[in-house]
């Protein structure tokens, strides 16, 4: 679906995270775009609505290129003028997509996930079988970015938008709507105000550019100059650190050592034996593996109804 303003110059490509109620989101940002003042593109992901396929991660990833290819040559629009807008699980496409242009005007994440996994478990470090992995592509996005999450949200806790907002290069004011839950931001009259005043925004500054793509934020005085945007980048350096460690298994060649001074010494059998016994504890890793092998199937292969689970789960 595409919604063009007239004399509108930016367009807004919106990736909703309700799936349950696609036609009501749809109809509220057709009335958003006439007040922003911005053409609006909308989609379905692959087995919803009117679109064909099947549901999961690595096709809504395909979905939002396909649209945004469909913008480009169909409709006209250039990079520079294109704004992402990921609501809830459509942080995910919106994130990924994101992350590979380095000309795009802006994000817009609206209650945000960090990742799938961190949604249903405090973990720390980014694993193999997760899926969304936001937390580790938002600091690859060069366009300002803005976050907005409700404070009261029992869905994704605002704890994601603030983690994604801190690791942003180019931050602008995020919206932390007091009270506000993962599905009714949009009934709170600052949610309006805030979207409109950083459009506005964004329409003045200068698009991004290669030379200095952490430089040319909006000219707002709240946003966060270089010094925020290098402490991000040091923050994004320490979290890949441990991640580089949780592949890396260097016991295992540590104990290979003692067994080579026993051979030498010519032991009795029966302390090579004991000294077996460990080598069955290195092993034992294999065992939970295979648990994890089939949580990662199943979090790669889940439905996006599933993960919308997430608005099941609230109740809203």
């Amino acid at each position: 679906m595409y919604v063009r303003q007239p004399g509108a110059r930016l367009t807004l490509l919106y990736s909703h995270g309700n799936a349950a109620d696609l036609g009501q989101m749809y109809e509220l940002f057709v009335e958003l775009s006439a007040h922003l003042n911005v053409n609006l593109m909308g989609y379905d992901y692959s087995g919803y609505g009117q679109s064909s396929g099947k549901p999961s991660e690595q096709n809504t990833y395909a979905d939002i290129e396909a649209v945004y290819r469909c913008l480009i040559e169909t409709y006209g629009a250039s990079e520079e003028n294109i704004i992402l807008y990921g609501q809830s699980v459509g942080s995910g496409p919106t994130l990924d997509l994101a992350s590979r242009l380095p000309h795009l005007r802006a994000v817009v994440l609206h209650s945000p996930i960090s990742s799938g996994l961190r949604v249903m478990y405090p973990v720390k470090h980014t694993y193999w079988f997760d899926i969304y992995k936001n937390i580790d592509k938002i600091p690859l996005v060069k366009c300002p970015v803005l976050v907005i999450h409700g404070t009261a949200d029992e869905v994704v806790d605002c704890s994601h938008g603030r983690a994604l907002w801190e690791l942003s290069k180019v931050k602008y004011e995020p919206l932390w709507v007091k009270g506000g839950n993962h599905c009714n931001l949009e009934l709170y009259p600052e949610y309006i105000k805030h979207l409109k005043k950083f459009v506005n925004a964004i329409e003045r500054s200068p698009p991004v550019k290669d030379e200095s793509p952490e430089s040319s934020g909006p000219s707002d005085p709240s946003e966060t100059g270089s010094e925020s945007a290098e402490s991000s980048r040091r923050s994004t350096d320490i979290r890949e650190k441990p991640r580089s460690s949780i592949d890396h298994r260097p016991s295992i060649d540590r104990r290979e050592k003692p067994r080579g001074s026993i051979d030498r010494r010519d032991k009795s059998r029966k302390s090579v034996d004991q000294l077996d016994k460990p080598r069955a504890s290195v092993d034992q890793p294999d065992r939970p593996r295979k648990s994890i092998d089939r949580f990662g199937g199943m979090m790669r292969s889940v439905k996006l109804c599933n993960i919308d689970c997430f608005t099941a789960a609230s109740g809203s």
